[in-house]
């Protein structure tokens, strides 16, 4: 699943109201900005990508006029659009382009598909769905490159848009007027894009203290809770639910901002249902946080420590497969039982339960693909 994302389009008020809806916008992780007037104060308040009719723009809007009350230029001849012809100028000179079309009738949802095959984003914008069915240009454009964005009016709209067919929209833009509508709607967001990983039960079958080798803490950019970490293991599609180190030990304190997570040669799972070498993340990677349910949330990785530790060899069998992982021996290092209690490694035994993620699709540079691939 892709990320779903929300943009945000600027009130009609003076600048210091526009200010803080904006500033608003940003606290709660959204940075994309449609404005037609102000966009050069905009660019001040932060790291903000600027949507406007405008080649100072980081994304050239077609559709609007620039007198900034959203009146669209249709032409009656809908292959000769001047929005068509404009945008495929606009993407001629090397620009990001985003179209924006009001849906009112059968000729507008044909000249959005038409723009859709140009521009890089589209926004769509109609007074009732039921009407022109959000699910026919979805459709339609589910070949073309480009990202489908919705104008809704509230939390409800956008909760409709993005969960129109298996994968509805992109995104979502709205008009900010209200500071709690905005930090909502914002998060809807995020809750759409969460991937939930269906846990298997597996049995140990091996466990076998090692030599050393070079292990990495992953240290996030999050406070994690007992009974949340990361799926980790030697093999791209059989993992462990290693625990965060959440947990109190008579030996260290917590640090509830880190996964001990296992040898630089091991997968973790990251968002968009992909996997990465823990040796390849550094300060700024998205990774996985995952939960005892499946549940995940996206994090930051804020350092990678890799030292030279001893390991422990964990085996474990789902189903005839055999499953496995290195990671540090150490009593604060631990996976999950079948009861969603933390494990730690000195204690697993042949025989114990524990939670691990398995899926059918080998990967092949961290993506799933239907191939056969033997890892051993």
């Amino acid at each position: 699943m892709e990320n779903k994302f929300a943009w945000i389009m600027t009130p009609n008020k003076p600048w210091d109201d526009k200010k803080e809806m904006i500033t608003t916008a940003l606290e709660s992780g959204i940075s994309y900005v449609l404005d037609l007037d102000d966009y050069d104060k905009i660019q001040k308040l932060g790291n903000v990508k600027i949507v406007a009719n405008s080649d100072d723009a980081d994304i050239y809007l077609v559709g609007i006029n620039g007198e900034g009350d959203g009146s669209l230029i249709l032409s009656e001849d809908l292959n000769q659009s001047q929005d068509l012809q404009e945008a495929k100028k606009a993407k001629r000179e090397g620009k990001t382009v985003c179209a924006y079309v009001e849906i009112t009738d059968k000729n507008h949802e044909q000249l959005a598909v038409s723009l859709g095959s140009v521009a890089d984003y589209i926004i769509l914008i109609s007074t009732d769905w039921t009407v022109i069915p959000l699910e026919n240009i979805i459709a339609d454009l589910q070949k073309a490159d480009v990202k489908i964005i919705a104008a809704v009016a509230d939390e409800d709209g956008a909760k409709l848009a993005i969960e129109t067919l298996e994968h509805g929209t992109d995104g979502v833009i709205f008009e900010a007027n209200d500071f709690n509508q905005i930090k909502k709607i914002a998060q809807l967001v995020v809750d759409a894009s969460k991937i939930k990983y269906d846990l298997k039960v597996a049995t140990v079958t091996n466990v076998k203290p090692l030599g050393s080798g070079d292990r990495v803490c992953v240290d996030t950019t999050d406070m994690m809770k007992p009974g949340e970490g990361m799926l980790i293991g030697s093999y791209s599609k059989s993992l462990f639910l290693v625990h965060s180190e959440s947990l109190e030990s008579e030996y260290v304190s917590s640090r509830p901002f880190r996964v001990n997570a296992g040898p630089v040669q091991a997968y973790v799972m990251v968002p968009g249902n992909k996997t990465r070498y823990l040796s390849e993340l550094v300060a700024g990677d998205e990774v996985l946080i995952v939960n005892t349910e499946g549940e995940t949330r996206t994090a930051y990785v804020g350092r990678s420590k890799i030292e030279r530790r001893p390991l422990i060899l964990i085996e474990a069998e789902y189903e005839g497969k055999t499953i496995r992982t290195l990671l540090q021996n150490a009593e604060t290092i631990r996976i999950v039982d079948a009861d969603n209690n933390p494990l730690s490694v000195a204690d697993i035994k042949i025989g114990d339960k524990v939670k691990v993620y398995v899926e059918s699709n080998a990967r092949h540079f961290g993506i799933a693909i239907d191939e056969t691939i033997i890892e051993q």
